[in-house]
């Protein structure tokens, strides 16, 4: 289960027909065969409790994308079933997330033809990551971008969703216009939208807050059956208050009270399996091709499969440390990326690991990815048959859902802890976050390019520790590669060869671990440089590898030792001999 995806590659050429080469690539024959009535038990206990909470959720998320409700739905029971057959942690459950949610409505501007496209492409992108081992590629993008921009994110879908709590109309999409006119159009308020909203609001922070208070375990009886009871309500009070509101709205509407701004007709029935669309067509009948969609999508087709990747990914393995079980990166880039292609054909929009929904089936005590089923099974009942019910959901109460489930990611206590720990990391978590609000997509490659920038200054002016013995003594305090080779020098020539007199140097280089033709050159120099001024360039304590690579160099006047304090003996005979 932990073996690499290539490797499976070449067993797979070696023995296709073995068991062993199956279970690598479906992990589900690794936990099916044994497989207890008691795993069954609780997996029909966190699928149904993990579907209750993905009903709401996915029509919410769907919002955020500017797409119509039922896509949300559409894209939430796929996940369930590739992911049961190719995922490797039991937790994680893949499905709409309000950060995808964002990312899709950025590119696509609620347009669901180019969504469900856009889809495809992302999950093919990911399915050939994953089989040409490329998941490292996402250790490039540090932590203080990821907090950058799910904050950013947070706060661009928490008020973009002000407007529906306030029930106003006619907002432009732009996060600073967006802001703007929402306060401008204040006035235009509907009272009915307003009072639900804040309603909703309250009951689920209200039932948030139940849920993270309960007491321990160790309690009587009767305490141990309410502690249930609550975790339970709580747990499902996404359902619960979209079920309430949805009620409230009905009742006004049959009253002849249109108060609440609903939800509205929306497609009914399964969505048609059928290819996702390769071209498109405008409001005024021009056909875009599917070159020109693509060319649409620009640096967004890098950005999405790359944060679906990262996000589902370091939930998968937070969830599996705290649980104590192992994940394969590898699979787990397939399992997204076969969920995506095959979501495509389902009219689904790009998916990934949902962090809200993984705790609750954790929580609920999911035994296997098997659970997923029964949330998958959840959604599709919902579209089958509660679809006309949708009509009456206020959009109020919804955007009441979406703003509790971001809030937590504004996490404003990791700016002091960056602070604390290292300073110069606060700047590209500040880059991401304010140029998220300008573009989403532009947010994370500029942090990234800044974290990028920051490391290969790190890397090009590694730290030097100079001390004197008689003899200047440089210690590299990091690797040495080719960007380096200009400082390392220009140090060496202030502080050695450009003094007066002239001093001898011993470079000690046993965090060097690999040396290039460039550090070669510039060392061959040095030596000449050294030699005309008639003092020594020492190497110490260099690691086999590279004092193999300066050998193979037959440097002139080439000279190690084993210690720099046998590099200072060295050089205090040489010296006494001059005398």
């Amino acid at each position: 289960m932990d073996r690499p995806l290539l490797g499976r590659l070449s067993a797979r050429g070696c023995c296709c027909c073995s068991f062993s080469t199956l279970k690598a690539w479906l992990p589900i024959l690794s936990w099916l065969p044994r497989y207890k009535l008691k795993w069954l038990q609780m997996d029909l206990l966190a699928g149904l409790t993990v579907g209750l909470t993905t009903v709401p959720q996915a029509l919410a998320y769907a919002e955020v994308a500017g797409l119509p409700v039922q896509y949300g739905l559409y894209s939430a029971f796929m996940g369930g079933f590739i992911y049961t057959l190719l995922g490797t942690s039991k937790d994680v459950t893949l499905g709409p997330t309000a950060i995808m949610s964002l990312l899709c409505f950025s590119v696509v501007g609620g347009q669901p033809h180019r969504a469900v496209l856009l889809t495809l492409l992302c999950g093919l992108i990911q399915a050939g990551m994953a089989l040409l081992r490329l998941g490292f590629l996402l250790d490039f993008i540090s932590f203080p971008v990821i907090k950058g921009f799910t904050c950013a994110a947070a706060v661009t879908i928490g008020f973009g969703q002000v407007k529906n709590i306030l029930g106003l109309q006619g907002i432009p999409h732009e996060f600073f216009l967006e802001v703007y006119y929402t306060f401008y159009k204040i006035p235009e308020a509907r009272i009915g939208d307003a009072v639900l909203g804040l309603l909703c609001v309250a009951l689920l922070v209200m039932l948030s807050f139940m849920k993270t208070s309960l007491s321990s375990e160790d309690a009587p009886t009767c305490s141990r059956v309410a502690r249930k009871l609550v975790w339970t309500v709580a747990t499902m009070r996404n359902a619960l208050v979209v079920v309430a509101a949805s009620f409230v709205a009905f009742s006004w509407n049959a009253s002849g009270y249109p108060v609440f701004t609903v939800t509205g007709e929306s497609s009914r029935g399964l969505p048609p399996f059928r290819p996702p669309p390769t071209s498109d067509t405008t409001a005024n009948g021009t056909v875009v091709s599917f070159g020109e969609i693509v060319e649409g999508f620009g640096g967004a087709l890098a950005v999405i499969p790359f944060m679906g990747l990262l996000e589902s990914i370091a939930i998968a393995k937070a969830f599996a440390s705290q649980n104590d079980y192992r994940i394969d990166a590898n699979q787990e880039l397939l399992a997204i990326g076969l969920t995506n292609i095959m979501g495509s054909f389902v009219s689904a929009y790009p998916v990934t690991g949902s962090f809200g929904r993984t705790a609750v089936n954790s929580q609920t005590g999911v035994c296997t990815p098997a659970g997923g089923i029964v949330t998958s099974v959840i959604v599709l009942l919902s579209l089958a048959f509660l679809m006309p019910a949708f009509y009456y959901i206020p959009k109020a109460c919804l955007a009441a859902v979406i703003i509790c489930a971001v809030a937590p990611m504004v996490d404003y206590r990791v700016v002091a802890t960056m602070w604390k720990i290292r300073k110069l990391d606060l700047l590209p978590f500040v880059v991401t976050f304010l140029m998220s609000f300008w573009q989403v997509q532009y947010g994370i490659v500029g942090g990234v390019a800044v974290s990028g920038a920051l490391l290969l200054h790190n890397t090009a002016r590694p730290p030097i520790k100079v001390s004197d013995h008689g003899v200047l003594v440089m210690e590299l305090g990091s690797g040495l590669s080719f960007p380096a080779t200009e400082y390392l020098s220009l140090m060496i020539h202030t502080q050695a060869l450009q003094a007066s007199p002239p001093r001898s140097v011993v470079l000690d280089c046993h965090h060097v671990s690999v040396i290039d033709y460039t550090v070669i050159s510039e060392l061959r120099d040095l030596l000449r440089q050294f030699n005309l001024r008639e003092v020594q360039l020492v190497f110490s304590r260099l690691q086999l590898s590279v004092l193999e690579v300066l050998l193979a160099a037959d440097l002139q006047g080439f000279r190690y030792t084993d210690s720099v304090e046998a590099a200072l003996q060295m050089e205090s005979k040489s010296l006494n001999g001059d005398q």
